[in-house]
């Protein structure tokens, strides 16, 4: 089972995420390599922002293949490389998570494993059976 949790002793959160997860009982544990905004063609959109869509419909198809979906994710860490909107940043994540808030962290880098990706998303996931 897993719970997400928001302490009242800590700040609320600033975007579409929790402070915590805890997962109790026999849980199936996915472990998700970092998704770049690569499409299943090989093509690479030019905008960041596209560039964190297309991630995340990857981890989408990867949790689609393990027989899990968005509410099973518990953890996502992005990393970008220079500025993007904040805003817009959110409201993409949001839209795309459908009200699910799992825990997150964001780091800003140097650069990618190629210069044309400008986001990559690691993404852990666990599901009863």
């Amino acid at each position: 089972m897993k719970e997400f949790r928001n302490p009242q002793n800590v700040h609320v959160p600033l975007g579409a995420y929790s402070h915590q997860a805890e997962i109790t009982g026999n849980e199936r544990l996915l472990v998700l390599s970092g998704q770049v905004g690569m499409r299943e063609d090989g093509t690479v959109p030019d905008d960041a922002l596209e560039q964190i869509d297309v991630a995340l419909e990857n981890i989408f198809r990867n949790l689609q293949a393990a027989n899990m979906g968005v509410k099973d994710i518990i953890k996502l860490t992005y990393y970008l490389v220079g500025e993007i909107d904040t805003t817009k940043r959110r409201e993409l994540v949001a839209s795309k998570l459908h009200g699910h808030k799992p825990c997150s962290t964001l780091i800003y880098v140097a650069a990618l494993a190629s210069p044309v990706y400008k986001a990559e998303i690691e993404a852990l996931a666990a599901r009863a059976d």
